[in-house]
């Protein structure tokens, strides 16, 4: 338990760090959160500039894998087979993303997050699903329904590749990628509505 508080306080920390937010900030000089959905996810990020967008989608992964990996270091966990502690950092990891104490607890979507602690918890899961966002933001430009729909496969790429499965490792892939979607609630209201933006239009929403 001495190890865990301070490993986990960590990945929240890192979790928590808004880059979208930073990076508008000291690029554009201009608040993210005034602009499109509000939202500081790498896809509202690149309505300021594209190049800052990718930027921030790179960041966002990065601090998921970093605080995930530092915990496998620290318990003896290792890529593809966590430890518990590493488990439990991905899942403090996003919930930093989520909910940063730096803006009052409102924070993004998680999907980039996300997808930096599945490249350690279960790489293979990870690739998977951004290969499968990736197809579908190209076959539908709608950022938020790729987002969606990577967020309900991964767990289960993540079961279907990953053989030494405990009680947290389940645990966190269920709670990343419901809390992720359940981000998407209003997305998800406009997809089923028709009213959803496509990404590139004036009006599209951050995923």
């Amino acid at each position: 338990m001495i190890l865990w508080l301070p490993t986990l306080a960590l990945a929240y920390l890192l979790g928590s760090i808004p880059f979208g937010y930073l990076i508008v900030l000291v690029f554009m000089h201009k608040d993210v959160r005034a602009t499109g959905s509000g939202n500081i996810g790498a896809t509202n990020v690149a309505r300021s500039a594209k190049g800052l967008g990718a930027l921030t989608l790179l960041l966002d992964l990065l601090k998921g894998f970093v605080a995930v990996v530092i915990a496998n270091k620290l318990s003896g966990g290792t890529f593809g087979a966590p430890s518990d502690l590493g488990c439990a950092a991905a899942v403090f990891a996003i919930l930093g993303h989520v909910f940063p104490i730096w803006l009052r607890f409102k924070g993004g979507k998680g999907i980039a997050t996300a997808l930096g602690v599945f490249l350690v918890l279960a790489p293979w899961a990870g690739i998977a699903s951004f290969t499968l966002f990736v197809i579908l933001v190209f076959a539908t430009r709608l950022v938020s329904l790729a987002s969606v729909i990577a967020a309900i496969m991964i767990p289960v790429f993540a079961m279907l590749t990953v053989e030494d499965r405990s009680p947290y490792f389940i645990f966190a892939i269920i709670f990343i990628a419901l809390l992720c979607i359940l981000k998407h609630k209003a997305n998800i209201a406009r997809l089923m509505n028709r009213t959803e933006p496509k990404f590139g239009t004036t009006k599209e929403t951050a995923a």
